[in-house]
């Protein structure tokens, strides 16, 4: 039913900010917890920050300070904004739901996009 498209990737340069994108259809996007992961290769993917509802409540859990998960509900978008890039932060970034709550684990999620590839070099 949900179908999710990140954009936004590209290479930028060190200490820049960055806004990548989340694009959801097919459904209603407040049914569900969006969290927002990176893998570098040869590594597993790792959760950054998550989004979600519990009992009406908006819950906001972010793991690493740089990382700053916004929602535009009317434009059924997650954005993930990234602060003070640095070259470690070069990845695949992709956003996932859940329809039952926030995780820090892959297997916490239903639905992923496909990816966004972020370069940071100078």
């Amino acid at each position: 039913q949900l179908r999710l498209v990140e954009s936004g990737g590209g290479l930028v340069q060190p200490g820049e900010s960055l806004r990548l994108s989340c694009a959801a259809s097919g459904s209603t996007l407040s049914d569900y917890a969006i969290g927002w992961f990176r893998q570098v290769p040869g590594m597993e993917r790792e959760g950054l920050t998550c989004i979600s509802e519990a009992d009406g409540v908006p819950y906001y859990e972010s793991d690493l300070p740089r990382f700053i998960i916004r929602t535009d509900a009317a434009k059924k978008t997650v954005y993930l904004d990234i602060e003070r890039l640095m070259p470690e932060d070069t990845a695949v970034y992709y956003c996932a739901a859940s329809r039952q709550f926030c995780s820090a684990y892959v297997d916490g999620y239903e639905y992923w996009g496909q990816g966004t590839q972020v370069t940071v070099s100078s």
